[in-house]
């Protein structure tokens, strides 16, 4: 499950940097729900794991994290479209 975190985090990274540029702006509405799960999926790892073992779906959470964020802001700031 951690790497299934942190893969997840990283996809939800690269989509949030593909939809920054100019028209591309509505894949938020498909990255930000993709980024909220797989940032559940690293809660859910995180609750489970032993506390040695816990790097990869922190980095997960935190990349799942910032994805959401910042999806949010370019959806506001695009007026939800661009």
């Amino acid at each position: 499950m951690q790497v299934l975190s942190l893969v997840w985090g990283i996809l939800a990274i690269c989509g949030m940097f593909v939809a920054f540029f100019p028209c591309l702006g509505s894949l938020n509405w498909i990255n930000i729900p993709f980024s909220f799960m797989g940032l559940i999926i690293g809660i859910v790892t995180l609750a489970t794991t032993k506390e040695t073992q816990k790097g990869m779906s922190i980095a997960g959470t935190i990349c799942c994290g910032v994805a959401v964020l910042f999806g949010l802001i370019r959806l506001a700031a695009g007026g939800g479209v661009l």
